[in-house]
């Protein structure tokens, strides 16, 4: 079986004025479909660096990165954005929700970049706010939800477009610790419905949820652990 996510070799370089900054050094790494991997790490360790180059959100200084068998470590800015639509569901800390627009209007924003007609966008979005139990507001206004609701609106936007992986960084950083749960228990639901799931964490009771733990420090892969799942 073929990687959803194969990663070799890939460094990153950033210039500050005259000095060097190797965020990544060389990181090689396998995800297979269907896996539920958390990155740590410490603050400067070059996780965040990893899950921009994953997410199609920066490309890498030099190595390969392939996404369902298709380098992407090579493409154009617009290429990047098209492969980030379609593959890549995003999850972030801050939500990243558009104010005005209700929760239904907010999830089906990746489907007008993807050119689907208002009827399908509008069922579509319907269908994944009922599934992460917002059937009931779907038109509320984000600042109208609670953090778990908005969170919840993020992750059906994550879903919409039918992801290969969905990409969660620190998705409960601004979360209390009950609401934290109920988040990770939505996206253990989604884990068993066939999702791949990258989870960026620093938190280690937030990592136990994932099957594999990837440790990063320096700009290079410390650990790499599957573990046996304990349920939670």
């Amino acid at each position: 079986m073929d990687p959803i996510l194969a990663v070799k070799d890939l460094k990153k370089t950033y210039i500050m004025g005259s000095t060097q900054v190797h965020a990544l050094q060389s990181v090689t790494l396998d995800i297979y479909k269907n896996e539920y991997v958390a990155l740590m790490g410490p603050s400067g360790s070059g996780k965040s660096t990893l899950m921009n180059l994953l997410g199609c959100l920066d490309s890498p200084t030099s190595g390969e990165y392939y996404l369902n068998s298709t380098n992407v470590s090579t493409m154009t800015d617009s290429e990047l954005a098209e492969v980030r639509n379609k593959e890549i569901g995003f999850v972030f800390q801050t939500f990243n929700l558009l104010p005005r627009l209700s929760a239904l209007e907010n999830v089906a924003l990746p489907l007008v970049y993807g050119g689907m007609g208002k009827t399908k966008r509008i069922e579509r979005a319907e269908e994944v706010l009922e599934s992460v139990g917002l059937g009931d507001r779907m038109d509320h206004k984000p600042n109208e939800l609670s953090g778990g609701q908005r969170q919840r609106v993020a992750i059906a936007r994550a879903l919409v477009n039918h992801p290969s992986i969905i990409l969660a960084d620190e998705p409960t950083g601004n979360l209390d610790s009950k609401t934290s749960v109920e988040i990770m228990n939505i996206l253990g639901e989604l884990h068993k419905q066939g999702n791949t799931i990258i989870l960026v964490t620093h938190e280690p009771d937030i990592a136990e949820y994932a099957h594999r733990v990837v440790r990063m420090r320096d700009g290079l892969i410390e650990s790499d652990v599957k573990k046996e799942h304990i349920a939670h």
